[in-house]
Order: C-alpha cells, then structure tokens, then sequence
C-alpha cells in the first residue's frame, strides 16, 4: 500500500543520506509487479515450524532451495533465481559445476573467501554455500536487475538524478572494498544489480583481489575489454585501485550518455579508441603496432 510503499523509501533515504526519488521506467517496474503476482503465496512458518525446518534442510543443504527459473548461464557456472522454503525469501543460486580432474575453480574460492568478509550495504550478501560431489552452489541475496538491463530498459536514457544515485552507490561499495585492500577488477553494468528501490549493490567478486602492497604484480587478463584501463591492456600487472576507478569513470559515461565510450572488439581497437580520445600521455606508448 502507498504508507508501506512511503516507509519503505524513507528507509532507503535515510541510509543512502540522499533524497529518495528513483524514477524507474514504467514497463520495467510493471514487470516486476507482474512477476510478484506470479509467485505464490506463502504464510511465514511459525517459530516452532521453522525449528523443525531448521532440522531437516537448513542452511548448506540443496533441498533448503527451489529453483523458478535460469537467469543466466557463464562458463563455469550458471545461475537460477531461486526461494528459500525456511523465509520465503527469493535468492540467486549460482551453481559452480565441479570437474574432477581440476577441483573447485580459483574465481569460486576467491569469491566465497573475500564475501564471507564483505558486510555493506552496496555489496551483494552472500546467504549460504551448498557444496556437492557435483557442484558448488553460492546462495546470494536477490536483485531483480542489473545496470545493463536498466539501461536497456530506460531505452539508455538515464535522469541525471539517478545517474548519481546509482554512482553514489557504485563509489561508497568500491570504497568499502578499497579500504580493506580489496581490488573488484571486475567491473562493468552486468556486474552491478539494482533492486526496485533503486538500491545498487556490487556483485560478481569472482576476479577480485586481496593486496597487500599498491606494487603487487598481478594477472594482467581482468576487466572486461570495453573497461580495461589502458595499462593493463598493455600487460602491466603492477596496479592497485584506479584499475577500478577506471572502470567507474566508463560506467559513469555509459550511464550519463546511453552508450559505452570505448567498444573495442579487441585489444588493438580498444587502445586506439582510448589514445584517440586521452591522447598518448605516457612514453612508450606511442607504438602499439605490436599489441594484438
């Protein structure tokens, strides 16, 4: 109703320390009107039920889950909106598959290690870890978009306001993570989610790092290309926060004009894209004949 609707979006100013005025498109807030409807509905379980529950499923076993559908399907893993039968909650299943001959896969150990640790508001919660002879599974909190499908969504015309209340978000969660020694190294629209109060929070902490010293040398293969500062798109492996806050000056960009500013198909037309716009500021970057 509009006084729970009112309550709800005081709450969120109140933690954002910004007015509360996010303007989502009609048909995407329709949509999710549409898909709530849909779900069935569910008396929360008594104290004395939810015990009894607790028993017999409760947290870290697979059948504590019901799977409503595929989000989305990656290499090494897919992932599945989901309900959890103790609260009724929805959550977002991301089920790791297991090889024998290569064990639990690197991106899966970092993400379990450093979200175990990351408790804030613009970070995605991670709820519960389901592990099988077969696969991993990470039980994440529920968001019902990411920036790339709100961008879409809007028809890649975002309000100024709601550009910076999202780029408020995205800074305040990466400073979190900064502050703590946590590189994302990751970031890009599919990688931040956005729920219906407008409440954006960072996800996929898969290629994330834990450093020590801003000099540590690291793998040069992280960012997706279009938000590859141009450093590491040369092979250096010695870098430390801006890796980051390069990839939150694209998103910024991409928000505030509807579309991305460097779409290189690879990494030779990426590089041209950023010195055509910056300029080459720094020696030895005048000749890039040998990138590929």
């Amino acid at each position: 109703n509009q006084k729970t609707r009112e309550a709800s979006a005081t709450d969120v100013s109140k933690r954002m320390s910004l007015p509360m005025d996010i303007h989502l498109p009609s048909e995407f807030l329709k949509k999710l009107q549409q898909e709530s409807e849909n779900l069935p509905l569910c008396q929360p379980p008594s104290r004395i039920s939810r015990r009894a529950s607790l028993s017999d499923i409760g947290f870290g076993k697979l059948e504590t889950y019901v799977k409503l559908g595929k989000l989305g399907e990656g290499t090494y893993a897919t992932v599945f909106k989901g309900r959890s039968k103790l609260t009724e909650n929805l959550v977002a299943l991301k089920e790791i598959r297991l090889e024998h001959d290569e064990g639990t896969p690197c991106t899966a150990i970092r993400e379990v290690s450093l979200l175990k640790n990351l408790k804030h508001a613009n970070i995605v919660t991670l709820h519960d870890i389901i592990h099988t002879d077969r696969c991993l599974t990470l039980v994440f909190e529920y968001l019902d978009s990411d920036l790339k499908q709100y961008l879409d969504n809007c028809g890649n015309l975002m309000s100024m306001h709601n550009v910076k209340i999202f780029m408020f978000q995205l800074l305040r969660g990466l400073s979190y993570c900064h502050k703590r020694k946590i590189l994302h190294r990751d970031l890009k629209p599919q990688n931040l989610l956005i729920n219906y109060k407008g409440e954006l929070k960072l996800a996929d902490f898969g290629l994330a790092r834990a450093k020590s010293v801003p000099t540590k040398t690291y793998s040069n293969e992280v960012v997706t290309l279009w938000y590859r500062p141009p450093d590491v798109l040369l092979g250096s492996t010695e870098y430390s926060t801006p890796i980051d806050m390069w990839g939150v000056g694209c998103i910024l960009f991409e928000m505030a004009t509807g579309r991305p500013i460097f779409p290189g198909a690879t990494v030779k037309e990426e590089l041209h894209l950023v010195f055509r716009l910056m300029g080459k500021t720094a020696p030895g970057w005048d000749s890039i004949a040998d990138v590929k």
